[in-house]
């Protein structure tokens, strides 16, 4: 058994700049600590183990797989993602950029995802957006540039602050399929609103982002959903 690292003080990090990230060093000690504080979540890491990190890599491939992924299966959006690398080789700004709208189609584009993903290749070729100064920001910080951009909102600056940066406290309420299954294994209502989720998800903090996997992972595992 791997020996439990300690976790990190969220007094001092709020005396400091640096935003805050888990690893896949701390992450099993983080879920550790919420399930002691949460029943429901060490039911389902008792049930279905502890989920994967999910870690993305800082790129622009990564951001468009994201925008791929909104309102589909997360089968649906690979099967594209693939498909374009098939097409480019490599899926640069510049080589997205050169696609006609017929290609990018025929990589399972809709039209809305065509005009999102240009929107994204322009703003880096532009030199409006870096990806990789996005890592010093924070939270907020991110979101606001992200957002500048067409087609992308809170949902995909969710998934980008939380898989890409592992930033520790993330709570997409925009993600159908978690918040399906917060509700499912705490026992609410369907009709329970965003805002009575929002103060059960306080016990969390600073660590709502691994409150977020633990429900993705039951949501996964139980609909035998591969991707």
């Amino acid at each position: 058994m791997n020996q439990k690292k300690p976790l990190p003080n969220s007094k001092k990090a709020k005396k400091v700049s640096e935003p805050i990230s888990f690893n896949k060093e701390t992450f099993h000690t983080l879920c550790d600590s919420l399930a002691k504080k949460d029943k429901h979540l060490k039911e389902i890491i008792n049930r279905h183990g502890y989920p994967p990190t999910w870690k993305r890599k800082p790129n622009f491939e990564t951001l468009i797989h994201i925008i791929l992924e909104q309102q589909v299966s997360l089968a649906s959006a690979k099967a594209a993602l693939n498909k374009l690398k098939e097409k480019l080789g490599a899926i640069t700004p510049k080589n997205l950029l050169a696609l006609t709208d017929a290609e990018m189609k025929a990589c399972y584009f809709s039209r809305q995802k065509i005009v999102y993903a240009r929107a994204l290749a322009l703003s880096i070729e532009n030199g409006e957006l870096s990806i990789e100064s996005l890592k010093k920001l924070a939270d907020e910080e991110i979101r606001l540039e992200l957002k500048k951009i067409k087609g992308i909102g809170d949902w995909t600056v969710d998934v980008f602050l939380l898989m890409v940066l592992q930033r520790t406290d993330i709570f997409p309420t925009g993600d159908l399929a978690m918040m399906n299954s917060l509700k499912k294994h705490k026992q609410l209502a369907p009709t329970t609103s965003k805002e009575a989720i929002l103060v059960i998800s306080e016990k969390w903090k600073p660590y709502r982002s691994i409150a977020s996997m633990i429900f993705w992972h039951a949501y996964i595992i139980e609909r035998n959903i591969q991707w």
